[in-house]
């Protein structure tokens, strides 16, 4: 289990995340949304442990993150970030590979082997295994960094997986096929978190969503629960409808027109 207690982050004078308290048991796949500047990117990570908060603490497995050795952390969670910066011409399968650092010290073991196999052709990246890194488009490269988070924890049981804004960069097709993957290792008993935008993406792959405001958790339930005209609105200050699809029962929102008037 991954239980946040009453974190706050401070950077100066400005509090991005202020209290906030929540749990997750594997089997969950948990959907973070918000407007820009609500403080997803900052939860995330300290839910990652690479921000320490201010106030509160962050315990996953019953173990505090600032008190998890490095090498032990790589071994219970991943992540995936908004941006993955690499210059250098590494081919595909060696930036696979990278997720497998945490499990060997000196050369990867016929199983690294075979997992890293097993993430690319999941992610659609088999036939890219000798391209270079840099030779592939920004949807390509995002599906390559999603291949090596995958390989960090295949084998860990109970594992936790962070990704932020992971469909940003992606067509339509792998918008789905990365949702459905999150899901599936939720249902396979991983801890999944993900920023998204996207909320009928949010409707159609959450077991639950929490919805910041300022810093602060506003909403926390089903889609059923938090997904309404009232609450969006109160988050994104846009109104809408929201309807059922009368075949799978899942909601999905449709933002009403805005009106812009330029004239002087």
């Amino acid at each position: 289990m991954l239980i946040a207690e009453s974190i706050t982050f401070e950077t100066g004078r400005r509090t991005l995340v202020k209290d906030i308290s929540f749990s997750i048991r594997p089997g969950e796949l948990l959907v973070i949304l918000g407007a820009n500047g609500a403080g997803k990117s900052t939860l995330l990570r300290m839910l990652s442990g690479e921000k320490k908060p201010d106030k509160g603490s962050v315990k996953l497995q019953g173990m505090d993150l600032n008190h998890m050795p490095n090498a032990e952390l790589a071994l219970k969670r991943s992540v995936l970030n908004q941006q993955n910066i690499l210059n250098i011409a590494f081919t595909v399968r060696e930036v696979v590979l990278m997720g497998r650092y945490p499990h060997y010290k000196t050369s990867p073991s016929s199983k690294d082997l075979e997992i890293i196999g097993e993430v690319m052709e999941l992610t659609g990246m088999k036939e890219f295994d000798d391209r270079s890194y840099l030779t592939l488009s920004g949807g390509e490269q995002q599906r390559v960094q999603l291949a090596r988070v995958l390989a960090q924890i295949w084998d860990v049981p109970n594992a936790l997986l962070l990704m932020d804004e992971p469909v940003a960069s992606l067509d339509l097709q792998y918008q789905q096929q990365t949702l459905a993957i999150a899901r599936t290792l939720a249902k396979k008993g991983f801890m999944v978190i993900s920023v998204l935008h996207d909320i009928n993406l949010a409707a159609q792959y959450a077991d639950r969503i929490l919805m910041l405001r300022n810093g602060r958790k506003w909403y926390d339930g089903t889609t059923a629960e938090v997904l309404n005209a009232k609450n969006i609105y109160e988050i994104f200050e846009i109104n809408s409808d929201i309807y059922t699809n009368p075949r799978t029962l899942q909601h999905f929102f449709i933002p009403r027109n805005v009106t812009i008037n330029l004239n002087p």
